[in-house]
């Protein structure tokens, strides 16, 4: 009897990690292990910044270390971590930002800081020309490396546009000896670009009581053509006249502080942004609130429907990066319906504009968590075991009906739950083996994907044990999410385990034991069973039972010809599922924090504004978001060794 146990939770269900499923490309010879991700599917940064900002370039690498008896670092004792540029497979390499942008023109005025080129907003810099390895942060409260704020931009130093460049990530001893790497994307976009409303010339409704500005310059046009219409909005609000005498603008208007006084604009000094620590005044909207909220009833130009209709994605990818990177690539934003259609959108999991701008939300905090459509096992869900939209029919925030697959509570903050920032088995952290959020493994970008072919040899899940364990654990639970190991040791012992315990094996493999979506294949392989068949071979994604080998739980034998169809616990219409070990129903542990970087401005005074758009939605108070802070750039040292590729091991098993 032989039982192969790989489950697939779709998209980026939680707390997973470290791998406990089969031999992986695996861990470098050294037996070392580094995982590295994003902490966002996708960073966006201004075009130009000679007019306003709202996000300076600012990119943030984490990585986790496992050691060589499989344990996850808990100290930078004894090793050095490091980031350098690398070519991806056609041949693009982003080395330095100079000439790429005119950020370090202007992010005197803007952040109050000077800064060479190459220089990041707290001291995590660009490789350089001479890619000089950068060193990287532990961090013990979190249990990972990082390094925030990386000024990347998406162009190549060819002058070619590569919104998805490659990083390596480099772990040495205290001696400079290379222990492992790994490769990871740095997502970028410049596609923010209001120009389809506000560009001088199009929208009548958008049109400045001045009139449009007609710059020759199309990224200054648009800019400054919203910059008069914000002084129309607020034309005799003694409180607009205040706070901009006090951040140091021209009273009369941002227009004339951006052409009379050629001083741009950051909007944060106004309006509070989640992603820069010290922004926003008192009693003014916080930037996402008044962003989302007064394009709500806005028609986009290219759909004629309302931006706030959640009839497709393209209402966001208006201002939003995507139409051209198409970031949201992970395999819930690539997932289709029978009829070839995308099944979810942004609006799945993160409701309308007037949702996202409601002015009792807190951006980037107040965001849908995993078990809101990841709602338990086969035997202990919320109705499915996955939905496709985080609502319930009510309209309200589905609630799951165990943890199996949630993120921790109170995390990075009291009341928000956040996968970024949740870990799992061993400590790993859910994006380590799972994907940055929108970039789910497996991507539709190839370069996201590397990492887990280099580890495990195919793409999507960090979920073979050997990618971070040199010797295949044995265990029947102590996997991520409570799952057991697969391939060779599971077919040998799976009987004991479910001879013990098979009501435990329904948790991933149904009721009935014919399979679930969270019994799925990760990928073909061939298996030697003690059927008449001897070895068989397994596509991707196929549902794995008792009856798959077996005429069924207990039996012997080969299947049935035709096996009744499984009828699942959870009849769910879902994406198409990124591959995952199957948990044995065990809650997920609760990991340690972090917060999302975030740039300190200068002068931040307090002030008296307009007062914040009322909501239905309660208010909910928050521990600060993560923010970053320009500081003193501290001197770093880093290594110099560019590093090699890690190679399968001898022996290894093929995935």
């Amino acid at each position: 009897m032989r039982t192969r146990l790989v489950v697939s939770f779709g998209f980026v269900l939680t707390l997973l990690l470290l791998l406990v499923i089969v031999p992986g490309v695996a861990v470098s010879p050294s037996g070392w292990t580094v995982v590295a991700w994003n902490n966002l599917g996708m960073h966006c940064m201004d075009a130009d910044y000679s007019v306003f900002s709202i996000l300076p370039p600012y990119n943030t690498i984490q990585a986790q270390v496992i050691d060589a008896s499989g344990n996850l670092a808990t100290s930078a004792s004894g090793i050095n971590v490091t980031y350098e540029a690398i070519a991806d497979p056609a041949g693009s390499i982003n080395r330095t930002s100079a000439g790429k942008t005119n950020f370090w023109d202007f992010v005197g005025p803007l952040f109050g800081v000077a800064l060479p080129v190459d220089a990041g907003l707290v001291g995590k810099d660009m490789p350089g020309a001479a890619n000089a390895p950068k060193g990287m942060t532990f961090d013990p409260a979190r249990n990972w490396f990082i390094a925030e704020g990386i000024p990347i931009t998406p162009f190549d130093d060819a002058g070619g546009k590569n919104t998805y460049p490659l990083m390596r990530v480099s772990v040495r001893s205290s001696s400079g000896t290379l222990l492992t790497s790994t490769r990871i994307v740095l997502p970028v976009s410049d596609e923010m670009d209001c120009r389809g409303c506000h560009g001088s010339g199009s929208s009548a409704a958008a049109r400045p009581a001045a009139g449009w500005v007609f710059d020759a310059n199309a990224e200054r046009d648009y800019r400054l053509n919203i910059l008069r219409l914000h002084d129309d909005l607020n034309a005799g609000n003694p409180v607009y006249t205040t706070a901009l005498a006090a951040v140091g603008y021209d009273p009369s208007g941002l227009y004339p502080t951006a052409t009379t006084r050629a001083t741009p604009v950051l909007c944060a000094r106004c309006h509070r942004s989640e992603a820069l620590a010290g922004s926003g005044r008192a009693g003014i909207p916080p930037l996402t609130a008044a962003i989302h909220s007064i394009h709500s009833g806005v028609t986009d130009p290219v759909s004629g429907l309302p931006l706030g209709s959640s009839a497709n994605r393209s209402s966001c990818y208006t201002c939003h990066p995507g139409s051209t990177t198409k970031c949201l690539r992970g395999v819930m934003g690539n997932a289709t319906a029978a009829d070839g259609s995308m099944l979810m959108q942004c609006q799945s999991c993160h409701g309308g504009m007037s949702v996202v701008g409601a002015a009792s939300r807190t951006g980037w905090l107040q965001e849908p968590a995993c078990q809101q459509c990841h709602t338990g096992t086969a035997t202990s869900n919320s109705g499915q075991i996955r939905y496709t939209s985080v609502f319930d029919s009510n309209g309200n925030p589905r609630v799951a009906a165990n943890a199996t697959f949630a993120t921790n509570p109170d995390t990075p903050g009291p009341g928000y739950s956040l996968y970024r920032f949740s870990a799992g088995h061993g400590g790993m952290q859910c994006a380590a083996c799972h994907g940055s959020t929108h970039a789910e493994y497996p991507s539709s970008h190839a370069n996201d994907n590397l990492q887990s072919l280099d580890l495990q040899g195919h793409a999507g899940t960090l979920g073979d044990c050997t990618a971070c364990h040199a010797q295949q654990p044995e265990t029947n639970s102590g996997g991520p999410h409570g799952m057991h190991p697969v391939g060779a040791f599971w077919i040998d012992h799976h009987h004991d385990a479910a001879n013990s315990n098979r009501t435990a094996c329904q948790a991933c493999h149904g009721i009935d034991y014919r399979g679930t979506v969270l019994s799925r294949m990760f990928t073909t392989r061939t298996l030697q069973t003690k059927a008449a068949t001897g070895s068989q071979t397994f596509t991707a994604g196929t549902t794995m039972g008792c009856y798959t080998c077996h005429n069924g739980p207990g039996g012997s034998g080969a299947p049935p010809p035709t096996p009744t169809p499984t009828p699942q616990s959870s009849a769910t219409a879902t994406p198409t599922p990124t591959a995952t070990p199957a948990p044995t129903a065990t809650p997920t542990a609760t990991p340690a924090p972090t917060r999302t970087p975030t740039a300190t401005l200068t002068p931040t005074p307090a002030l008296t504004a307009t007062a914040p758009p009322a909501t239905a939605t309660p208010t909910r108070t928050v521990t600060p978001t993560p923010r970053i802070t320009p500081t003193v750039r501290p001197t770093r040292t880093p290594t110099a060794t560019p590093t090699p590729r890690r190679t399968r091991r001898p022996g290894e098993d093929d995935r």
